[in-house]
């Protein structure tokens, strides 16, 4: 297990040093703080020592050097427009962004559960067509629209949830629902289909015919069999949420984690503060991978870690 989990660090900052440098190429393509942060009258002669302080003004091999150092310390300069260390924002933001994320994935994991089983309990069934329609339209929609109409009918209109921002617990109601409909849509037709598969093997009819009460034979020994597929899939959609859909759903309601603080980045060129976001992204990313495959582990120990 130790050697595995070594192994996989080691593949984890290759990944890591690969979109670092992807980064750091498509951040000084894209924009130019510079001409973002100084006013519009601002004289060549400014203009050239704000790169200077920024250390623009240097070749980009030296500029990368620089940076892979700076990232060796987790110290990647201050923002350019919070002018504060960006680290420090970044893990002053990271706590809204999980705690979204898994309050979100954590509903969604919860509710399909006993909505994929019991779907799957009669396939074809008036339950398992309502399931599969209520997924459908999970599906297909969008989750900012989700989120606006949300707001348009329990804050606006009920006036029972507040629209935006993260001062109270209710603040997170709203958007967990938003994050939790897309991954539940897809959560409950994979376990749907893995509790069919399961129902329908030979282990199943066995324990019906041994007199194994039904709850023990569904509840625990086939939802055992089928839960691979079902952690695989409620741990892509934490990545999902954590690397791109946490942006739609914290712009929406005002979310005041790390993908509206990249919009915000992205809008005024923070150059330094984006690479910091990006980076503690991807090295969240790397270690709930890894977690994943521990728990692959727990859940079936006749698998092996090569």
């Amino acid at each position: 297990m130790g050697r595995y989990i070594l192994k996989r660090l080691v593949h984890g900052i290759i990944v890591i040093l690969g979109v670092t440098i992807i980064v750091f190429v498509v951040t000084r393509m894209i924009g130019d703080p510079v001409k973002v942060m100084l006013p519009l009258e601002a004289t060549l002669e400014q203009r050239a020592a704000f790169e200077r302080q920024l250390g623009l003004d240097r070749p980009i091999p030296v500029q990368f050097i620089e940076f892979i150092f700076e990232i060796a310390r987790l110290d990647f300069g201050n923002s350019l427009w919070q002018h504060r260390p960006a680290m420090e924002i970044v893990f002053e933001r990271m706590p809204l962004t999980i705690k979204l994320t898994f309050v979100g994935i954590g509903l969604a994991f919860l509710l399909s559960i006993p909505m994929g089983i019991v779907a799957a309990l009669r396939p074809g069934g008036m339950t398992d067509r309502g399931t599969v329609f209520i997924s459908l339209i999970g599906l297909s929609i969008p989750q900012f629209w989700l989120g606006l109409l949300l707001i348009v009918v329990f804050a606006v209109k009920l006036h029972w949830l507040p629209t935006s921002g993260a001062a109270t617990p209710p603040h997170i109601i709203l958007p967990a629902i938003t994050m939790a409909l897309p991954a539940l849509a897809r959560m409950v037709m994979m376990v749907r289909s893995s509790m069919i598969d399961e129902l329908n093997a030979q282990y199943v009819k066995t324990g019906y015919a041994k007199g194994i009460p039904f709850f023990r034979v569904v509840a625990i020994h086939a939802m055992r069999n089928a839960a691979l597929p079902v952690v695989t899939l409620c741990g892509w959609e934490v990545i999902r949420a954590l690397a791109g859909y946490s942006v739609v759903v914290e712009t929406v309601f005002a979310w005041p984690g790390l993908g509206l603080t990249a919009i915000q980045a992205i809008e005024r060129e923070d150059l330094i503060l984006l690479q910091a976001i990006v980076f503690t992204v991807a090295i969240t990313v790397v270690l709930i991978n890894i977690l994943m495959d521990v728990i692959y582990t727990i859940i079936d120990p006749r698998l092996k870690l090569a």
